[in-house]
């Protein structure tokens, strides 16, 4: 079985895909993510680490790892040399090194054309197999179904819902849990072939 990657080794990975790129975040992104993440639209289906408005110095905060940890495996997602959105995960500890909570955001100029559908069918997999995880899992807010169909696309599993788990913008939303998992038992298997 693969050992998971040192925290800074994803620094140097270049996933590509159908018309996009997810790769590290760089300083010099800060321009199409100020562009990207200051809409509520983007906003309504994030948690409140993502702010709105999203100001300039949100954006400094998150490109200097103030955010969350960019030594983990976060992305931007990069179309025609351009950030235009985020996928990433956060690794379990102890007991749970293998398992992994997943994010992703899109900006609203690029909805709808498959682009995040196409992101995870490419993160997902690179991700459970660098880090040698049995179980990858998702949270959707209730009220963004087309974010569910991404997961339910890749194959994803509905597991159930926390309800009333999440207040945003005055409104309480339960949220959806989806997994993708590999046990040991199939991770085995499919190493052997």
């Amino acid at each position: 079985m693969p050992q998971p990657l040192r925290q800074h080794d994803h620094r140097g990975v270049r996933l590509a895909g159908d018309g996009f790129v997810l790769r590290p975040w760089h300083a010099s992104d800060l321009p199409d993510l100020l562009a990207h993440a200051d809409d509520a639209r983007v906003v309504r289906g994030l948690s409140d680490r993502f702010p709105h408005p999203y100001t300039r110095l949100d954006g400094e905060r998150f490109l200097a790892g103030e955010v969350v940890d960019l030594n983990d495996p976060v992305f931007a997602i990069e179309v025609d040399g351009r950030a235009c959105g985020g996928i990433g995960a956060v690794v379990g500890q102890a007991d749970r090194r293998h398992s992994a909570q997943m994010g992703y955001w899109l900006g609203h100029a690029l909805w709808g054309r498959g682009l995040m559908t196409k992101a995870v069918t490419v993160y997902a997999p690179w991700l459970i197999e660098a880090m040698a995880l049995y179980r990858l899992q998702a949270t959707v807010l209730d009220s963004n179904p087309a974010s569910a169909r991404v997961l339910q696309k890749n194959g994803f599993e509905e597991e159930g819902a926390q309800r009333c788990a999440v207040v945003k913008f005055g409104e309480v939303h339960d949220l959806r849990v989806f997994a993708k998992v590999c046990p040991p038992m199939r991770r085995n298997q499919n190493d052997a072939t």
